[in-house]
């Protein structure tokens, strides 16, 4: 079930049944179908929801027999049909087909241990009337988001920020000491937000609020369980075993779905399964550019016509790319410099033309190994063994001090540890050098803080492992999910994640490094079971992401001046020094440095304060 919920704990006991629709109306897109609200004393509930499936009349928000336990809820549990069939073995009685009221029995059922018997991708929050307390959580990935907001009294929650702003008593501020974060990760890793007071419930955590406090704990963590003995032809059997039941769960609907192609490994196992249930039925949607060299349609369409499902593709241009810009930060909630965010939407918007839900390939480079930079560790790890300590801190400072030259980054990274190294794989600005780039200097935590958490809870594992655990709770959590949820709900367009499963991820995590990663391949268990379902060319695709020719743009008179007049704003000039980045964009231009990502990353930051600092 995908929707958008909104709610409200107000001590005061304000009657808060107009601000709650407000709420709710800012967030339609997420759920443009039906709406519902609930309100008792100090608390409100309300729900906009996507019709996936039909409610047969029921009235949201959806409660128990004597509505004494209400919920709002998004997202979807795998497992809601074995779990309803037991808890009507247990007396319970449904008046929906839907998952979401499953949830509400599980909870008079198990209480919080109803979390543990969960599968799938969700968010949401019970009211609990006998207790007079809410109870919430958050789904293991974090693919579904969470937000609250503490102050003056009142604990608001909801699917999106921009929702806090219809409430009086939102008070909106920036936090300002979280801008150098933003520009080394071009996201905040952990809990917190840019909005002073507004935090995440995290991946696999849930809370428990009254007038006591909110209590916030963790139910479940992605952890590590290598398993040596078996052969990578056990792994894919396994891999293979589970992704297929995944999919098929993902597929039972009451509507038509699509799939997302790009070509790449995911998508084509995805398309494969959608199509083996689907066949000729089936639409792939798949999204590119008019410069060809930086687009995958030829492939996507290759792979559509060998399976004989049509493939539906848009193609973005430079002028639609920088006019999207705006509505992709205020989608967002939070500043985020992705390009790849654009065509995502652009994507969506094109598929909700077609279909109400598809299904998509995230997940499976974060489980099973999937990016290039995991390569790396191979490689220093052979570099540490060979070259003392000493030698590496020498030729560091060496290659530092010198102009650039083909391994200069590898010589200069080679002495720092694995926290360290792993973070300057995808940093925008480097820390020693962000500060020249600010208005004023910002005191301001180093990034390796924000991650020791998770490091320290893998520290007994190889380096790759660690990466991976690192980019499941930092790069997927705060990046790649959280653009793919908001760019397609921005869309009215609800997806399905068939990785992201927790039986698919008890499979990842056992499988040992020598079956996930070597010095020529990525991925290597998930594509030996990709060759034996699909075209060698689509089981061997190397990682590309979404390609973008922004690079180029940049350099043409037109967005290279829709980047200079932002630079040169009023806005730009509060938080950044105005010389350093219009450098930044006239070195880019002359060929004399290639800095997309970090003009991309500044622009999209004045763009995302102009929507929420300027216009609202």
């Amino acid at each position: 079930m995908m929707s958008g919920f909104v709610g409200i704990y107000d001590k005061s006991g304000s009657d808060n049944s107009t601000n709650l629709k407000k709420m709710a109306d800012l967030i339609v897109h997420r759920g443009p179908d039906d709406e519902g609200y609930y309100c008792n004393g100090n608390f409100s509930l309300g729900i906009r929801y996507l019709a996936i499936t039909n409610l047969e009349g029921a009235a949201l928000p959806i409660s128990n027999e004597d509505d004494s336990i209400v919920i709002v809820c998004d997202g979807g549990i795998y497992n809601h049909k074995l779990l309803r069939e037991e808890l009507t073995s247990a007396g319970h009685v449904f008046k929906t087909k839907t998952d979401m009221e499953v949830l509400v029995h599980a909870y008079e059922e198990h209480g919080v241990e109803m979390l543990q018997k969960l599968c799938g991708t969700f968010s949401f929050v019970i009211y609990d009337k006998n207790k007079n307390k809410l109870f919430g959580a958050r789904d293991i990935f974090g693919i579904k988001p969470f937000y609250y907001y503490q102050g003056d009294g009142i604990f608001m929650f909801g699917s999106e920020i921009k929702s806090f702003l219809a409430h009086p008593k939102f008070e909106k501020e920036l936090r300002e000491e979280l801008i150098p974060t933003y520009m080394c990760f071009e996201y905040i890793p952990n809990h917190e937000t840019m909005f002073k007071n507004v935090f995440k419930i995290k991946e696999g955590q849930f809370f428990e609020c009254d007038e006591s406090g909110i209590e916030i704990k963790e139910y479940n963590d992605v952890r590590f369980n290598i398993d040596n003995s078996k052969t990578i032809e056990y792994w894919k059997e396994q891999i293979e075993e589970k992704f297929k039941a995944s999919c098929e769960i993902n597929m039972e609907s009451e509507i038509e779905l699509g799939c997302f192609l790009s070509s790449g490994v995911d998508s084509s196992l995805v398309t494969n399964e959608m199509k083996n249930r689907f066949g000729s039925k089936l639409k792939s949607f798949s999204v590119g550019y008019e410069e060809t060299k930086y687009s995958e349609l030829d492939d996507a369409r290759e792979l559509s016509d060998k399976l004989g499902i049509e493939n539906i593709q848009y193609r973005v241009s430079a002028d639609e790319f920088f006019d999207a810009v705006h509505t992709v930060q205020y989608h967002l909630d939070e500043p985020m410099p992705n390009p790849s965010a654009v065509p995502i939407l652009y994507l969506s918007r094109n598929t909700a033309k077609y279909v109400k839900m598809v299904l998509s390939g995230e997940g499976s480079d974060e489980l099973f190994g999937g990016y290039n930079y995991y390569k790396e560790c191979l490689a220093y790890q052979r570099y540490r063994r060979i070259t003392p300590g000493f030698m590496r801190k020498t030729l560091a400072k060496a290659a530092k001090a010198m102009p650039k030259f083909h391994g200069r980054r590898f010589l200069m990274r080679g002495v720092d540890p694995i926290e360290k190294r792993y973070i300057r794989n995808n940093y925008v600005f480097d820390v020693g050098e962000r500060d020249k780039y600010l208005a004023k200097p910002i005191p301001s935590l180093p990034p390796e803080a924000y991650t020791a958490e998770v490091f320290a809870r893998v520290k007994d594992e190889d380096e790759i492992t660690k990466m991976q655990y690192a980019d499941t709770h930092t790069w997927m959590v705060h990046d790649i999910a959280l653009k793919v949820d908001k760019m397609t709900m921005a869309a009215s367009l609800a997806v399905g994640v068939p990785f992201l499963d927790k039986e698919v991820m008890n499979v990842a995590m056992k499988i040992p490094t020598k079956h996930r990663v070597n010095k020529k391949m990525t991925k290597l268990a998930v594509r030996a079971f990709a060759r034996s379902v699909l075209p060698e060319k689509n089981a061997n695709m190397r990682k590309l992401g979404f390609p973008v020719p922004l690079n180029d743009w940049l350099k043409q008179d037109k967005y290279y001046n829709i980047i200079k007049t932002a630079f040169n704003s009023v806005e730009a000039g509060k938080f950044f020094n105005k010389d350093e980045i219009l450098k930044l964009l006239e070195d880019h231009r002359e060929n004399k440095a290639a800095n997309m990502k970090r003009i991309w990353s500044l622009y999209c930051f004045i763009v995302w304060y102009d929507e929420y600092f300027i216009k609202r």
